[in-house]
């Protein structure tokens, strides 16, 4: 947000606005289209983009709950429900009840989950590498630094 009281142009000005230059377009059509790439990467293991994300996010032992996933993912309540349904339909996850807290129900992946899991990343840097062909590793590089600088900003 810009300072009403600074004499710095807005980096972003209204007055010549175009959807297809916009930074939110460009960033959202790039995610979209590294989606669609990934749900078809997966398709051989008949789970989605998503699933896989969640998949490989259980992996890491950073998360636990659908709520933690929801929160990192960003993800509303019932379609996290709905995905982590599949995934345990499909025997990839359980549910266990927390030993601490008793209304808590944390996500474990099953030995077939854990393989899953395992296949995730190869699939994803695929992905990446087929879209980021001709990149080099600098700036992928400044490209990560120029994100994460976004994050900050947005924390």
């Amino acid at each position: 947000m810009s300072n009403p009281l600074s004499n710095t142009p807005p980096l972003f000005p209204l007055d010549n606005y175009q959807i297809e230059d916009s930074i939110g377009y460009l960033l959202a059509r790039t995610r979209t289209m590294l989606v669609k790439s990934s749900d078809e990467q997966l398709s051989e293991y008949k789970i989605t983009h998503a699933q896989g994300a969640i998949l490989l996010m259980l992996s890491t032992g950073k998360y636990s709950t659908a709520a933690d996933l929801a929160r990192e993912t960003y993800t509303d309540a019932a379609s996290m429900k709905r995905m982590i349904d599949r995934l345990a339909a499909r025997g990839l996850i359980l549910r266990e009840p927390c030993a601490r807290d008793r209304r808590l129900v944390n996500l474990v992946l099953t030995d077939d989950g854990a393989e899953l899991a395992k296949q995730v990343p190869k699939h994803f840097c695929a992905v990446l590498n087929q879209h980021f062909e001709g990149f080099t590793v600098e700036e992928i590089g400044f490209l990560k630094s120029l994100l994460r600088r976004i994050l900050v900003n947005s924390a």
